[in-house]
């Protein structure tokens, strides 16, 4: 859980610079690309890290908007772009509207009283936890995998 809006800005920034190099890595060819028939696709899962900042960033009181386009873009480099968007909407609504003290506050989170820190824990944890599926059907695609959390195999990592 976080105690202080600048220890999230900073994992933030990491965060979604990881985040931004993923998304980045899509072509519009690609967008589709499933693990197998029926599950999460690169398109789908892009478009819901991004959409979901805006959603977790409601949940502490913040008012981060998500554009108007409601389904996965057709075009991959809207992706990137309109996460970029919402991530420093986030950040410009952190620095103006919390402080530590609200970081401990505790606000509903589906009937259950959570502080807006461990809220914003969580949503560095989901885009991780997508982030991750997203590498692996990036490199089921034949596209490139960026070294988010070190080097990947192409890079020399192991």
């Amino acid at each position: 859980m976080y105690r202080k809006v600048e220890d999230f800005l900073e994992d933030w920034a990491h965060s979604a610079k990881g985040t931004i190099q993923v998304l980045e890595s899509l072509t519009d060819d690609k967008l589709d690309q499933a693990i197998v028939e029926g599950h999460s696709t690169l398109g789908w899962l892009g478009w819901h890290i991004t959409t979901s900042t805006a959603f977790f960033a409601g949940l502490v009181g913040l008012d981060v908007t998500v554009p108007s386009e409601e389904s996965v873009p057709k075009k991959a480099a809207v992706i990137p772009e309109t996460y970029k968007e919402i991530s420093e909407k986030l950040v410009q609504e952190i620095k103006e509207k919390l402080t530590d003290e609200k970081m401990v506050e505790e606000v509903d989170q589906f009937g259950r009283l959570t502080p807006r820190g461990a809220i914003l824990r969580d949503v560095i944890l989901h885009q991780t936890h997508h982030r991750g599926q997203m590498t692996v059907l990036l490199r089921q695609a034949g596209l490139h995998v960026p070294g988010v959390m070190g080097p990947t195999k192409e890079q020399g990592g192991y």
